[in-house]
Order: structure tokens, then sequence, then C-alpha cells
């Protein structure tokens, strides 16, 4: 079955947040959302949340699931905020936990902040399978990027959350705790291994030098020959090489200290301090 895919797009983060409706039924799912965040003043706002609600609500649709493809560095999830309004369950990788492992002693979070994933609904491990109405959904475990990164299958659309980016920009970056440019090609491979219409949904576009508009979908088939970091004539050992260079010479996300935070503990905001403010940390020289 071909599921229905209504692409929300914010470009304060490139970021492609996604609702997947099963064509038999109203119901669907929603994939990599986004809470609107001012760094500088600290303000959260809902406008790129509010703008799915609008569209979901206005299409009749009822949400079953709100799926995270990892815990992102560059955005914050908008989970919780669209459950309330929307219902569903909140779904990410059962790898969170090395995630809340690493960042908690990061973040000095202490023993308050659990470290076993139960911020999440549910936690999906490779080959666990789940439904959007009829639709089936397939879970692919896809390391590399983070540990917890997962590629959800539904149809014959893969959302492949950071792992893939649209042919002319290549692949996500491996440099953060836990990643790893090695186990990111064999993620690769196993994306690259569905059919080759397989439509593959990106989670970010930043426009390829020579493209002028923002693009997010793209299939197995162009993917295995033009992608410009694994398509084509290239191996393994050339990726590893190129990808670890390119890496080192990256700047980190400039909102990869607050989504870190939020997005561990499934898009909710550390508890508030005894004035009833909520606080997040900056961690001096660690990141």
């Amino acid at each position: 079955m071909s599921p229905e895919v209504k692409a929300f797009f914010d470009e304060a983060t490139n970021t492609v947040s996604y609702v997947v409706r099963d064509p038999m039924s109203k119901k669907a799912a929603i994939i990599d959302s986004v809470l609107d965040f001012d760094y500088a003043s600290g303000h959260t706002d809902t406008a790129s949340a509010d703008a799915i609600i609008a569209w979901v609500k206005e299409t009749g649709l009822e949400i079953e699931w709100l799926l995270e493809t990892h815990v992102h560095a560059d955005h914050l999830s908008a989970a919780p905020y669209l459950q309330k309004h929307l219902g569903g369950k909140i779904g990410i990788g059962e790898k969170i936990t090395v995630v809340q492992d690493t960042f908690g002693k990061v973040f000095n979070e202490g023993t308050e902040f659990q470290r076993d994933g139960s911020q999440f609904d549910q936690l999906f491990k490779q080959g666990d399978s789940f439904h959007i109405g009829q639709l089936r959904g397939d879970v692919l475990h896809t390391p590399g990027h983070t540990p917890a990164c997962l590629t959800y299958v539904v149809g014959d659309a893969a959302f492949v959350g950071d792992t893939l980016f649209m042919p002319d920009f290549g692949t996500a970056r491996c440099d953060f705790p836990g990643g790893s440019a090695e186990t990111l090609y064999d993620s690769v491979q196993k994306i690259l291994s569905l059919p080759d219409q397989t439509r593959i949904f990106v989670g970010h576009d930043y426009k390829a030098p020579g493209r002028d508009v923002y693009a997010w979908e793209t299939t197995v088939g162009e993917q295995k020959a033009k992608n410009v970091h694994v398509g084509g004539t290239n191996q393994r050992d050339d990726f590893v090489r190129m990808r670890t260079e390119r890496d080192a010479s990256l700047d980190m996300p400039r909102l990869i200290v607050p989504s870190l935070q939020v997005n561990m503990r499934a898009g909710q905001m550390p508890e508030p301090e005894e004035n009833g403010t909520v606080y997040l940390k900056v961690p001096i020289n660690k990141l």
C-alpha cells in the first residue's frame, strides 16, 4: 500500500515533519515534529506544530502515532504538545537509553532523570512493526548518526530521518557521541536494499549547491545511482574517510544544547526549579 504523505517544512531548522495517512481510513501518524525555539530569549512557540494541528483537524484525521526517527540535535520536538491536542503514542528507538545515559552525564542530570526510555510510550527495535490504520509500518534500526536512529518503512515509503539526505547533499554527520561513519555506511546499505521504487522522505534539506528550491522526497533507486556520498561506485573505505574528514570541519548545530535536553525527555522540558522556572543547562567545553 502507498500512504498519503503531507510534508511541513520548517525553514528555521531546515526540518521536514510528515503526516503519514492510511488512504483507506482517517488514521495517521506524525513524524519528527518541531517546537519553535528562540535561543536568545529562551522563548518557545507552537506555530509550526499548530500548522500541523490545523491541517489534521481540517482533514479529519485521527493520529495514532507521534514518531521520532532519533533524538534530534537541531530542533526541539513538539510531540507532547501534539499529543495533548491530537492524541497518539510517542515512539522512538529502544537505543534511546544509550543516548539518555550519555547525555544524562553530559548535562549532569542526576538520578532523578530516568535513563530507561520510560518518557516515551513505545520503544522500537529492529524488526518491530506497527500499524497506521490498515497500513503496516516496519522498523529498521539505522544507527551511525546516533545510536538510536530508526527508519520507518510504511508501505512504499521510508522515513529515514538524518541518515540520508537528498542525493545531491549526501548523508548525515557521525561525530556526535555514539556516532560512527562505519556504522552509518552499513545502515545506509540496509535502506538501499529496499526496492528501488521505494519513496524516501528525508528529515532535513539545506539546498545543495546549484539547487534553488528545498526538496525532501526521492527514491531508493535515485539514491543508489546519484547520492554524492554513497551512490554509484562509492565504496565503504572512501565513505568513511570522507565522512570523518568532513565531520571534523563542522560546527555544532545551533540548537544542540536545548534540543538534546528536551528530546531525550520525549519533548518534555526539565522539571521547574523551586521558583517555578524551567532552566536548560549549557555545559562548558563538553560538546
